[in-house]
C-alpha cells in the first residue's frame, strides 16, 4: 500500500473505498493487523512521543481521517487520497462488507451505547452480522486483556473487532493484543460509536469539508477539547513550516 510521509507519520494513501478494499483483503486473507485513523491530533501525538510513532507507523493502514491530512496527501502528488474518516470508514465497511458476510464485534463505549449502536447499525444496514459486544471499565491507559476477555472474542470469531476507546488509547491497546486476539482486522475509530449511537452529534457535512470538524467539537466540548484542538492544531502548523523550511 502507497503511503505518504506527514511529519514521520507514515499515511496510506488511501480513500473510502480503496480502505474498504483492503481491508476486505485482510479479512479473506486471514492476516492479523490493526487500522489506525489519523486526524490531526493523532499526528501531533505521533510527533511527540516516539512509542507511540512506532505503534501507528506499524498499523496494516493509517488513514487520513483529518482533512488537512488528506490535503497533504494530495499535496504530495497521491492524487486520489480523499479523507477516510472513521466513522465514514464504519458505515462503509457495515454496509459493503454484507455480501461477504463480515462478522462485526465492538469493544469500547458503554453497554447503552453498544446497543444503540448495533440497532441503528442494523436498521440502517439489514443484514449486518453484530456478534458480540463488549464496554471495558474505564482505564487511563491501555493494556493486554484478562485471559477471559481473549476467550469470549476469539469464540465470537469476528472478522472486525471495532476499538471506540480514544486515541491513543485504542492505537495502543490494538498494538498489545493483536497477537492474542484471532481477529484478521482491529480498527480504532474514537468517537465513532458515540456518534452512530445517537448520543454525540456530528459536524455538517459542509464543515467537515472544509477541515472545520475540529471547531465544530471543540464548540460541543470546550472543557474536554480546547487543549487537542487549540494548542495541537498550533504545534501541527509550526511543524509543517519547520519542516518545510529545513527541506528548502
Amino acid at each position: 500500500m502507497f503511503s505518504y510521509d506527514v511529519l514521520d507519520v507514515h499515511v496510506s494513501a488511501v480513500n473510502l473505498d480503496t480502505a474498504f478494499a483492503a481491508i476486505r483483503d485482510m479479512v479473506v486473507s486471514r492476516c492479523k493487523g490493526y487500522v489506525c485513523v489519523a486526524p490531526v491530533s493523532t499526528i501531533v501525538d505521533a510527533r511527540r512521543d516516539p512509542k507511540y510513532r512506532a505503534v501507528v507507523n506499524a498499523a496494516a493502514m493509517v488513514t487520513p481521517d483529518g482533512a488537512p491530512v488528506a490535503w497533504l496527501g494530495r499535496l504530495k502528488g497521491n492524487k486520489d487520497v480523499r479523507r477516510t474518516y472513521g466513522p465514514d470508514l464504519m458505515l462503509q465497511v457495515c454496509d459493503q462488507g454484507r455480501p461477504q458476510g463480515f462478522r462485526h464485534f465492538f469493544y469500547g463505549a458503554t453497554g447503552p451505547v453498544c446497543d444503540r449502536l448495533e440497532h441503528n447499525l442494523k436498521a440502517k444496514f439489514p443484514g449486518v452480522v453484530v456478534v458480540g459486544k463488549i464496554s471495558p471499565a474505564y482505564i487511563d491507559r491501555a493494556e493486554a486483556l484478562a485471559a477471559d476477555v481473549i476467550r469470549e472474542i476469539n469464540a465470537a470469531k469476528p472478522d472486525i473487532l471495532w476499538v471506540g476507546l480514544g486515541a491513543p488509547k485504542q492505537d495502543f491497546w490494538m498494538s498489545f493484543n493483536r497477537v492474542a486476539l484471532d481477529v484478521p482486522v482491529m480498527i480504532g475509530i474514537g468517537a465513532a460509536f458515540d456518534f452512530h449511537a445517537g448520543v454525540k452529534p456530528q459536524a455538517p457535512r459542509w464543515m467537515q469539508a472544509g477541515g472545520l470538524e475540529w471547531l465544530f467539537r471543540l464548540c460541543c466540548e470546550p472543557r474536554r477539547l480546547w487543549k487537542r484542538y487549540l494548542v495541537g492544531n498550533t504545534l501541527f502548523i509550526y511543524w509543517l513550516i519547520m519542516d518545510l523550511t529545513r527541506k528548502k
